[in-house]
């Protein structure tokens, strides 16, 4: 598929994706986001979409539409990007494409423009070779919340679903492996984003007081060091009550993943692995988790400063599997919280948390996602039950009722919402090989 037939369509979605990358549509501070939106709906115009722009809380909301036919695939993506910083780290301008031994680096260039760019060369290839229609209909979310937690999106989806109803969902992102296998993730884990705040006087202090006066950076210490064990089992009273356990399909799919997570180790110089082995995927598929994302509070300068700090915070990120819910995860963290003395301490949601979602592994979407991946990439694929990463999923199967599968372009070494994010040339490549096989085997098929 990744023949010289779909070189010049390749070629003209690296274009499309230079221009998406310069623009700088960092939704976290509200930069360029109408005129990312408005440059997405003219791609899509131009390919003989209908696209319609609507006010997000963040940033505008684009459904478009396009083609007849036998199936309804849905596509969900995202124009906005992550910041960019620290710029000093990237080694070339972060809202420039620039291609350097064969990888494409740029802010978007993996998450999630080059999916936008790539899934839209493979419309082009398929109108060129059906004789200008495509063979299936398709309908096209594309929002600018999502690294923002998609405030918009669920509510959009609930008075939309009329318009939005699909017989599948080709979801926003994917990989492939080191040794060129197609990976596709039939979920994604929740997530919920907090931040805990302690204040134990009105300005910091002498340090000589702490003989008398208690720390907020000792009282976050012990709060966070109580949320898990050495082995990152979350400690939280009844937190793992609601877990659904795995089914022998989501077991056997994990047990053909390939590999430990070694190439993660290797590439970014992995020196406490929680887990290896067999274990490294199912922990990473099923198993919930909590992160620390930041701490700051106090003298953090080059030096020495006697200081008894007078408040504190720590920023922490949940990630659940179904069926836990944010709000009652919420409520055993504060009753935990509040057993150990630590009423004091203040729980604050920072953007709107998102509950796990996942796809039955034996659905004829998946199915024919598997065999359009084999297709393209010439490779068994790698079935993952869920990713290990969050995001808006959860509206689509409960709302809509639809099947999402997550398939993509990107790697191991994608450095997503770092600097030096990147993408293969030939991952694209197969990403728009992927596209034509898939939308080509829906128009054949009526999947039962």
């Amino acid at each position: 598929m990744t023949s010289v037939d779909l070189t010049s369509h390749i070629e003209r979605g690296l274009s499309d994706l230079r221009e998406l990358v310069a623009l700088e549509s960092v939704s976290a501070q509200g930069r360029m986001l109408p005129e990312t939106a408005s440059a997405v709906a003219r791609l899509l115009e131009a390919e003989g979409f209908s696209v319609r722009q609507f006010p997000g809380q963040v940033a505008p909301v684009l459904l478009a539409e396009a083609g007849s036919g036998p199936f309804t695939l849905l596509i969900y993506n995202h124009y906005d990007v992550q910041p960019e910083d620290p710029a000093e780290l990237w080694e070339s301008p972060p809202f420039v494409l620039t291609e350097r031994e064969g990888r494409l680096y740029g802010r978007g260039a993996s998450d999630d423009k080059g999916e936008i760019a790539s899934r839209l060369a493979a419309i082009r290839a398929v109108k060129e070779r059906s004789g200008g229609a495509l063979p299936i209909r398709v309908r096209w979310l594309i929002e600018g919340e999502e690294e923002v937690g998609s405030p918009s999106l669920a509510g959009f989806i609930t008075e939309h679903a009329a318009e939005l109803g699909a017989d599948g969902c080709w979801w926003e992102f994917g990989g492939i492996s080191p040794e060129g296998q197609p990976i596709l993730s039939l979920g994604l884990k929740g997530v919920m984003c907090i931040e805990l705040r302690c204040r134990t006087s009105q300005s910091d202090l002498h340090s000589s007081l702490g003989a008398v006066m208690d720390n907020p950076l000792y009282r976050l210490a012990r709060a966070v060091a109580s949320l898990r064990d050495e082995q990152g089992n979350v400690t939280i009273p009844g937190f793992d009550n609601d877990v659904r356990p795995p089914t022998q399909a989501d077991l056997d799919a994990i047990a053909r993943i390939p590999g430990d997570g070694q190439a993660v180790r290797d590439t970014f110089g992995i020196t406490r692995p929680l887990a290896t082995g067999p274990e490294y995927h199912q922990r990473s598929n099923l198993k919930p988790v909590v992160n620390i994302n930041g701490w700051g509070g106090g003298y953090q300068g080059e030096g020495s400063k006697t200081v008894l700090p007078g408040e504190g915070f720590v920023k922490l990120d949940f990630r659940m599997v179904p069926d836990q819910q944010p709000a009652r995860i919420l409520e055993l963290l504060r009753a935990h919280l509040d057993a150990q003395n630590l009423q004091d301490i203040e729980i604050i949601e920072l953007e709107a948390a998102q509950p796990a979602a996942r796809t039955d592994a034996g659905h004829p979407f998946v199915q024919a996602c598997i065999q359009a991946a084999r297709e393209a990439h010439g490779q068994e694929p790698i079935v993952h039950p869920s990713s290990a990463a969050s995001g808006p999923m959860a509206p689509f199967t409960q709302a809509l009722g639809v099947p999402c599968v997550a398939a993509g372009i990107g790697n191991h070494a994608g450095r997503v919402h770092a600097p030096n994010e990147n993408i293969l040339r030939e991952h694209f490549a197969g990403g728009v090989a992927f596209g034509v096989a898939l939308i080509e085997q829906l128009g054949k098929d009526r999947l039962q």
